[in-house]
C-alpha cells in the first residue's frame, strides 16, 4: 500500500466529522461494538496499527486505551512506594445543569456523552468528588495525552529556566546549533516555549497535505508503507523546517514547537524526556502507575503528544499544579514556575491566532490560559487536565471525540467545568 494512503487513514478521525453520520457515544463504545474482543477478535473487530485502522473512528474508542499495545514506547517510571492517597468524598453530579456556548439547556452527564468521555475524574479542595469511567477505559488503564503532554514539556522546561540551567531569552541555536539553517535559526527558546513561532507547518488535521501527517508519519505514530522515504525520527523533520513570518508576532499553534522544546531539554540536562519527566515530577508525585510515552524509531519521545496515563495520576498532576506546585509534602514545581502559567502571556499575540471560543486567554509554557483564573493542558479529541484553583477544583478528563479540534467540545465542556465549580462552591 502506498505510504500516502496510509497517512490518509488518519485523516479519517477527522474527515469522518464533516458528516453527521457518526455514531454517538453510545453506540461507538467499543465494549458494545466488541472490537478486540475475543482470542483472536473476529476479523471485522481487529484493530491494528499497521494499517491505519486504530485511527480510524470508532476505533480509537478502543485503541486511545490501548497505546502501547500498538505502538513502541518508553516507560516514564513511579516510584516504587505507595501511591499519594487520594481522599473521596463522592457527589452526585450527574444532573448539574448547565448552558452550553449556544444557549442550549445541558446536563453534566450529557456532556460526557456527547464529547465521547472516556474518563473523567474531578477534584474540590483536595477530594475526588466524582470518577467515571466509559468503554475501554477503566481505573487500571491508561490512556493516550496527546497534547496535554506538550505542558509537560513545558512545564519541565520552566522548571530548568527557574534553576538557571537553560536561558530562556538565548537563541535556541546556542542549545541546537543544528537548526541553524531552519525557522529557528534567528528564533530563542522563550519564542519556542510559548508557541510564537513563525514555521511553515500546518497543524490542519482536516487537510491531508498539512504537515502534521508528514510530522506523524516521522515519529511513529502514523504508518508508512515500503516506499516511505520521508524522515523516520522528529530530529530528521525538524530540521527540515523553514520560516513563515516573524518570530514574536502572534501565537500559532504548532506541534513541533514542543518536538524542539524536547530536544533542548535532552541536551540541556544529558537525560531523554521519559526520564525527566519521571525524575521531574511523576516519582515525586506519588503516581500510582508508571506512565508510557510513544517513541520513534529511535527511540526519541513523541514530546508533541504521545504521554499515556492513568487518570488519577493526572488528577495528582492538576491538584500539584493547584496547590502550588507543592504536593505529596514536597515542592515538586517551584512556585515561582506554576505562577508564571497561572499568570499567562500575552493576550493580544494569543488573540490573532484567532480562537473565538477562548476569548482573552493566553498561553504559557505550553499551557492555556483563561482570563478567570483557570487554565489547563489540553489536547486534540478531549483529552485535559483543567486546574482551577480559585475554585480549589481539578478536573482530569480523557476523550476520543471523532472530531480531533477542542472547538468541536468547547461549547459544551468549558461551561460544564465553570459551572461545576460554582456548583462546588455554593
Amino acid at each position: 500500500m502506498k505510504s500516502h494512503l496510509l497517512l490518509l487513514s488518519m485523516v479519517t478521525t477527522i474527515a469522518v466529522a464533516q458528516t453527521p453520520s457518526y455514531p454517538d457515544a453510545a453506540a461507538s463504545d467499543p465494549l458494545t461494538l466488541g472490537l478486540m474482543q475475543g482470542f483472536p477478535p473476529a476479523a471485522d473487530k481487529t484493530i491494528r496499527f499497521i494499517d491505519g485502522s486504530s485511527l480510524k473512528f470508532p476505533n480509537t474508542r478502543w485503541s486511545f486505551s490501548h497505546i502501547r499495545e500498538l505502538v513502541p514506547t518508553a516507560r516514564v517510571a513511579r516510584d516504587n512506594g505507595t501511591p499519594t492517597k487520594l481522599p473521596y468524598a463522592l457527589k452526585d453530579l450527574d444532573g448539574l445543569a448547565f448552558t452550553d456556548m449556544n444557549g442550549a439547556p445541558r446536563t453534566w452527564k450529557e456532556m460526557l456523552a456527547l464529547t465521547y468521555t472516556d474518563g473523567v475524574v474531578v477534584m474540590h479542595k483536595g477530594k475526588i468528588v466524582y470518577e467515571k469511567y466509559i468503554g475501554a477505559l477503566d481505573t487500571n488503564g491508561q490512556h493516550i495525552a496527546m497534547s496535554v503532554t506538550k505542558s509537560f514539556v513545558g512545564t519541565l522546561a520552566a522548571m530548568l529556566v527557574h534553576e538557571g540551567k537553560l536561558d530562556a531569552n538565548a537563541p535556541v541555536i546556542k542549545y541546537l546549533p543544528e537548526l541553524k539553517e531552519t525557522a529557528y535559526g534567528d528564533a530563542t527558546v522563550r519564542q519556542v516555549m510559548d508557541m510564537t513561532i513563525g514555521v511553515r507547518y500546518s497543524e490542519n488535521y482536516a487537510d491531508p497535505k498539512a504537515e502534521i501527517w508528514a510530522y506523524a508519519a516521522a515519529v511513529g505514530m502514523a504508518p508508512i508503507g515500503l516506499d516511505y522515504k520521508g524522515p523516520r525520527t522528529a530530529y530528521d523533520f525538524l530540521v527540515g523546517l523553514q520560516k513563515e513570518g516573524e518570530h514574536d508576532q502572534a501565537f500559532a499553534y504548532k506541534t513541533v514547537n514542543t518536538e524542539v522544546l524536547a530536544w533542548i531539554l535532552r541536551r540541556v540536562s544529558g537525560k531523554n524526556l521519559a526520564t525527566l519527566l519521571s525524575e521531574r515530577i511523576w516519582q515525586k508525585i506519588g503516581a500510582e502507575q508508571d506512565a508510557y510515552i510513544a517513541v520513534d524509531s529511535i527511540g526519541a519521545e513523541m514530546g508533541g503528544g504521545g504521554l499515556n496515563a492513568n487518570l488519577r495520576d493526572f488528577a495528582r498532576v492538576g491538584e500539584m499544579m493547584r496547590l502550588g506546585g507543592k504536593f505529596n509534602g514536597q515542592q515538586v514545581v517551584p512556585a515561582a514556575v506554576v505562577a508564571d502559567i497561572a499568570n499567562g502571556a500575552d493576550k493580544a499575540k494569543f488573540a490573532k491566532a484567532g480562537y473565538k471560543l477562548l476569548p482573552n486567554w493566553s498561553y504559557r509554557n505550553m499551557w492555556w490560559v483563561t482570563d478567570y483564573g483557570a487554565y489547563s493542558a489540553r489536547g486534540i479529541h478531549g483529552q485535559a487536565i483543567y486546574v482551577d484553583p480559585k475554585n480549589q477544583m481539578v478536573i482530569a478528563r480523557f476523550g476520543s471525540h471523532p472530531i480531533a479540534a477542542n472547538a468541536a467540545q468547547d461549547p459544551l465542556a468549558l461551561p460544564a467545568y465553570r459551572a461545576m465549580a460554582a456548583h462546588l462552591n455554593k
